[in-house]
Order: structure tokens, then sequence, then C-alpha cells
């Protein structure tokens, strides 16, 4: 078919022409400009991450000031405070938590993640000092969980406070929770693109471009915060990893079996333990974090304080090869049972730090025994002890991308990421197949909430407009034909729509109805181009989601599916009765 004439092209103008074809649907790009608001919302970013790590700096020095006036400078076997100190805080920390912060318990990201998708963003600011103060003397105290959780926390409630007080909408306040949350993460861990990368694989699931600018400036900003104090070192130093013999990634494949492993036994005693200790009567919650303290203190008294608080100390030590592989897998062990009644006796702390303290003396233990028993193949223990970080990582908190990316900030050695791949890629596959609901999803069922699967959402299979797709079967008209000749294709064809091929190369639906209508106003000789009006049929592709074609149902029986690299040229029609069959057939 050939185009129309320039005569027979309608009389509108190429502007009109240009407006039209900028809108998508009924949303015109000239509107998605920022407006006052969202710029307001990125500069409050920015000021959220400032804010997030000056706390998350405070929260730090706390801890290690607690730590030194509790425990000593240097801890060691022997010291009666090693017990009665974690004990003796268990108690206190207990009661703060029963009596006036109840919303301190926990780690702090189903915390955060019920904020966002129950409450409308609100966390409150006697929650925010709660979660400062509680976990600080936790931590402090030698309790064997770590800071990063509760500084995800603590930044998503100072986002939702000043949300709150600057009056923002339920649609606002629900963005500033995760805004808030990876700026306190950043600043913790000294990492801000895995802080970004974990906010939105575990906390929202997805992202517009809008959310992600205003995360990625809030983690900025908190970073950059945190390094005016500790400096921009990485948090880790370890030799350039090199693999001389193909064969050493063996060893890194097996650290990821025995990650995967390990990652399941953790994640499958917190959850069978910590709902029978909450359901014990009520008057226990308060002895609970003491027993799990005296537990912890029990271990540090009798040869492994190094098992105590946060460990990044101890992490160094691993990565330097100050351990034998057997005092690397006692560490390891220790830890996760430390960890495990820690936490499920609801002392306030989170599951970062003790996952990649288990990680690193797991990973060093392996990098030891192969350096002892194949020194041919032996590579670095601190890249061993590196990588250990990322495969728990991966299997115990199923963040598989963030992973990848913590281990390498954390490290700045990017020579080691062919093994972290690989590793990961093994502990992960492993957890999931052994232990299919992931640990904070677990979590949030124990706790009453059925908070979005992360994991569920990154795994569902979307129906795009290409699995609903049909032949051309309708009659096809150009838009220099003239509406006579379209009553003529109706009266012969027997349907109840056509298409219109326009000039421009765009497409029009058109109605046996609409063209009864337009006959009445005007004359046979018309051009559909000038007849119709001028609104065009969305531009849509085989490729776009099936659910996106919906809204355009209510204004056109019958969609055309254009080719991406020829326009105008189409690859199929498209109705609402062959997206709602295609959706029945899941």
């Amino acid at each position: 078919m050939s185009h129309s004439s320039d005569s027979a092209r309608p009389s509108f103008s190429l502007g009109d022409i240009a407006r039209d074809r900028l809108r998508i649907g009924s949303i015109d790009i000239q509107k998605l400009a920022p407006t006052r608001d969202e710029r307001l919302f990125l500069v409050l970013s920015i000021f959220i991450g400032i804010l997030s790590g000056l706390l998350v700096v405070a929260f730090r020095v706390a801890i290690e000031w607690i730590k030194v006036l509790l425990l000593g400078s240097a801890p060691h076997p022997g010291q009666y405070r090693l017990i009665f100190m974690p004990a003796g805080m268990g108690l206190v920390v207990a009661a703060l938590v029963m009596w006036l912060f109840p919303g301190a318990r926990g780690s702090g990201v189903n915390q955060t993640k019920a904020a966002l998708y129950v409450y409308n963003g609100y966390i409150s600011f006697k929650t925010v000092m709660g979660k400062f103060l509680t976990s600080a003397l936790a931590l402090g105290s030698g309790h064997s969980l770590g800071p990063e959780d509760p500084s995800l926390q603590i930044g998503a409630g100072v986002a939702s406070v000043i949300a709150r007080r600057l009056r923002m909408s339920r649609q606002r306040l629900r963005l500033f929770a995760p805004i808030g949350a990876a700026a306190g993460l950043a600043a913790a861990f000294n990492a801000p693109i895995s802080a970004v990368l974990f906010v939105i694989e575990e906390v929202i699931g997805s992202w517009s471009a809008a959310v992600l600018g205003s995360i990625v400036l809030a983690a900025i900003s908190s970073v950059v915060v945190a390094r005016l104090f500790w400096g921009a070192e990485p948090m880790f130093h370890v030799p350039t990893v090199e693999l001389r013999d193909p064969r050493e990634l063996l060893a890194y494949a097996v650290l990821g079996v025995i990650g995967g492993f390990v990652a399941v036994i953790f994640a499958t005693t917190l959850g069978y333990l910590r709902p029978r200790l909450r359901n014990l009567p009520r008057w226990t919650l308060i002895c609970q974090p003491a027993l799990a303290g005296l537990l912890v203190g029990a271990i540090g008294f009798f040869g492994f304080p190094q098992v105590m608080g946060v460990g990044y100390g101890v992490i160094d030590q691993a990565m330097h090869a100050e351990f034998t592989w057997q005092v690397l897998f006692a560490l390891a062990f220790l830890k996760l049972l430390a960890t495990t009644m820690s936490f499920s006796s609801g002392t306030p702390g989170g599951m970062f730090a003790p996952t990649l303290f288990i990680g690193a003396m797991l990973g060093a233990a392996v990098g030891t025994f192969e350096k002892l028993f194949f020194p041919h193949l032996a590579g670095s223990v601190g890249s061993y002890a590196l990588v250990g970080m990322g495969v728990l990582f991966a299997g115990f908190l199923r963040v598989p991308l963030t992973s990848v990316f913590m281990v390498l900030e954390v490290s700045g050695n990017y020579s080691i990421i062919l093994p972290v791949i690989l590793s990961n890629t093994i502990a992960y596959l492993i957890s999931r197949s052994l232990q299919p609901v992931p640990i904070f999803e677990v979590f949030s069922h124990q706790d009453g909430l059925h908070l979005p699967s992360m994991e569920e959402q990154r795994d569902e299979v979307h129906l795009h407009i290409e699995d609903a797709l049909r032949p051309v079967d309708v009659p096809i008209l150009n838009g220099s034909d003239t509406l006579a000749k379209a009553s003529q294709t109706f009266a012969s064809s027997g349907f109840d729509t056509l298409l219109v091929k326009m000039w421009d190369q765009n497409w029009y639906a058109l109605t046996r109805e609409e063209l009864t209508g337009l006959e009445a106003l005007q004359k046979p000789e018309t051009t559909l181009e000038v007849a119709v009006r001028k609104d065009r049929i969305p531009e849509l592709y085989p490729d776009l989601p099936l659910d996106s074609a919906l809204p355009c149902f209510a204004r056109w029986r019958v969609l055309p599916i254009q080719n991406r690299a020829t326009h105008g040229t189409l690859e199929g029609i498209l109705t609402e009765r062959d997206v709602l069959d295609r959706y029945q057939e899941r």
C-alpha cells in the first residue's frame, strides 16, 4: 500500500504530530521532567544521607567505647568480665526492649520492609533512638551480632521522621524508608554500591529511575560523611589474587559447596530456635538475652574471645593467616552457635557481620588447608577468606548481586571477581534448593507479617505481548483511503474493526460504530487521515509486558503490535480477549 499524496495529508501541523508522538499511552513525556517536588525529593535524599552518615558514625563510636569500658581494650580468656558483662547487659537490653523500645527488637531489615509495605513508611523517632541505644549496648558488651542491620533501620527511621515533619504525601513517605535504609547501610559498610543493591534486592524489589537516583544520592552522601571520619581505605586489605593454576578454581568451588551447606544449617537453626524461644512465657523474655550473653561470655572465657562482638578485627587476622585451619573451623562453628543464641533471644543486632565472620573463617580454613596439603595450588589465604565472606552472604542472606559487590567494595580488590562469582553461585544454588524460603521471609512469617518475597518476584515469569500475539486477520486501509472505501470494506469483510495506517506510519483502529458517526458529519470522499481524530494507538511492541496493553482496550478494540526494527510494520494484533485467555492459561 502506498502513502497518501501531500494534498491528501491532514491539515494539522508537524508540531501537532510531534506532540502526538511524544505521548506514550496517556503519559506525556514532556511531563516527565523533574517537578519542584521531585527536585526537593532529591535534595532531601542528600540531607538524609548526611544525617544518616553522622548517626552511623556515632553508633559505631558508641559500640567501641562501650566495648572498651565493659570488656577492656584487649579481652583474653580467663577474664570474668567476659562472662558477667554480656549477661548483665543482656538483662538491661531486655528490659529496655520490653518496656521502652519494643520496636528495637530484631535486626532491622524486616522492620524496615514492614514500614514500607504495612505502615506507610512510618518508623517512630523513639524506635530510632531505641535501636541506637540497645544495639550499641548489646554489641559493645560482646553479644554476637552486627551493626549493619541496625544502621539500616536507623537510616530508614531518620528518613521517615524527616518526611513526616515535612508533611510528605503517603506515597512519598513510603519511598523515604528505603532511601534512608540505603544511606544507613552504606555508611556502616563504607560500600555504597552494595547498600544500593541490597535495598533493591531485599527491601523494595524493583525500582524506577527517580527512586534509584534518590537511593544512590543518599548512599553516596552517607559514605562521604563516614569517610571523613574513617578514611577512604577499604575495610580489609588482601594481596592481589593471581590464579596461577586453573585447578585452583576447584578449591573455590569446594568453598562454595561448604558455604552453601553451612548457610542452610545456619538458617534452619535460626528458623527452628527463634519461634520456640519467643513462645515461652513472657517472663522468660527478659532472661533470654542474659542467658545468651552468658553463653557467648563462656565461649570467650574458656578460650575464644574472638567470637564476641562484631569481630572485624578477627576477620582481618584470619585474612593474614594468623590461625590454623582447625582454629578457623572452631571459630566458624562457635560464631554460628553464639549468633543463633543471641539473635533468637531477641537481642537487638544484625546478621550481616556474623555472616561475614563465619564465611571468612570457613574461607580462610579452606585456604589454609589447601596451603598445607596442596601447596602447588595454594593462593592467598586472604583471598579465600574474602570469597568465603561472599559465599555465606549469598547462601544465607540470599542476595546474589549484593554478595559479589560487597566483597569487591570491602576489599577494593577487583581481581577476585572470578572466584567470587563461581563460589557465590554454587552456595546460592545449594541454599535455594535445600532451603526454599529465604531467612528474612522466615522471620517475617514468624512475626505474623506476610511481606513481599523479593526472591519470588525476581524468579516470577512475566508474560509479554508476544505471548498473546496473533496474526493480523482484520482489514488494513491507508490513511489516504476514503470513508466510502472504509464503509465498503466493513460491508464486505464482516469485521467490526479495521486498522488504518497513517502517512506518518502510525496506526488507528476504526470501529464500525465510529465510521457511522463520521459519515454523518463528513463527506464520503473525505480521507481517513482527515476524518479520524488525531490521537493514535500507542506504539506497542512484542517484548513489552502483557499487562501494559490492558489500559488501551478502554479506547481501542484491536491493538496493532509493531516491529521495533521497521517502524509501521506489524508483527501481529492483540485484543482484550487474547490477553485474558493468555492469563487464564498460566
